[in-house]
């Protein structure tokens, strides 16, 4: 399967028609896949943005998905990280091993303990929390790593802290690496996601505005965007 990828401002995005297209195409290919919305494709440069094009970006927000239909990608649909991450799991729980990476300590150990109960021949090989303030607790994480060998390594640490740290821990250890943000509290009910009808019409990201207006300097950079978008800037 050949999939060629589209340059949205300084990253590459794969236009994947479904879920389904995705996951055939990556399966095999430990690479890390990286879910683009116009946050990150605004702020991606530099060192990130040379990690997102030596892997697989795929279009997770609603403005990615609009820039590359402009760009004459059609058939491309929008692929949410937060459901990706759990179609991984649904399929290769009695497989594959995994290790999670992110949140809070009470949210890490929720999502580990429901991971449990939805899949009990899960294989959770490691996991800690998002926290990471020492070297000496960034060093003690690349060693457990590379000692327990995942297969699947996901970590929800926000952008771009978590594909930084992706890239550090893929250079020790092959993988397939996800950047999930805040899909811990998410599967955990900790935050809840916009109804589907607001998602299907591509505003999910003003729900979050309206319902946490403390994220309001994150949400600026959405706005950039529209104006690049329309400006013709993308």
């Amino acid at each position: 399967m050949k999939v060629v990828p589209v340059k949205i401002r300084n990253v590459n995005v794969y236009p994947f028609q479904d879920m389904e297209e995705l996951i055939d195409y990556t399966v095999d290919k430990k690479k890390l896949l990286l879910s683009l919305n116009a946050e990150i494709i605004m702020r991606a440069e530099g060192e990130v943005a040379d990690i997102i094009n030596s892997n697989v970006g795929y279009a997770d927000g609603y403005g990615a998905v609009k820039a590359m239909y402009r760009k004459g990608e059609k058939e491309l649909k929008r692929i949410p990280g937060c459901e990706l991450w759990l179609e991984l799991v649904k399929r290769y729980h009695s497989l594959k091993t995994f290790y999670l990476i992110g949140s809070t300590e009470d949210t890490i150990c929720a999502t580990v303990k429901k991971l449990k109960e939805l899949y009990p021949d899960i294989n959770i090989v490691g996991y800690r929390n998002g926290f990471i303030k020492e070297t000496s607790e960034k060093e003690a994480l690349l060693v457990d790593v590379k000692e327990k060998k995942p297969d699947f390594v996901f970590v929800a640490m926000g952008f771009p802290i978590q594909e930084l740290l992706m890239y550090e821990l893929y250079r020790i250890h092959t993988a397939t690496y996800l950047n999930l943000g805040g899909s811990f509290d998410v599967f955990t009910n900790k935050v809840s996601r916009a109804p589907r009808w607001i998602q299907n019409i591509g505003m999910e990201w003003f729900y979050r505005f309206i319902t946490h207006p403390s994220r309001y300097k994150r949400q600026v950079v959405y706005w950039q965007f529209l104006c690049a978008y329309y400006g013709g800037r993308l």
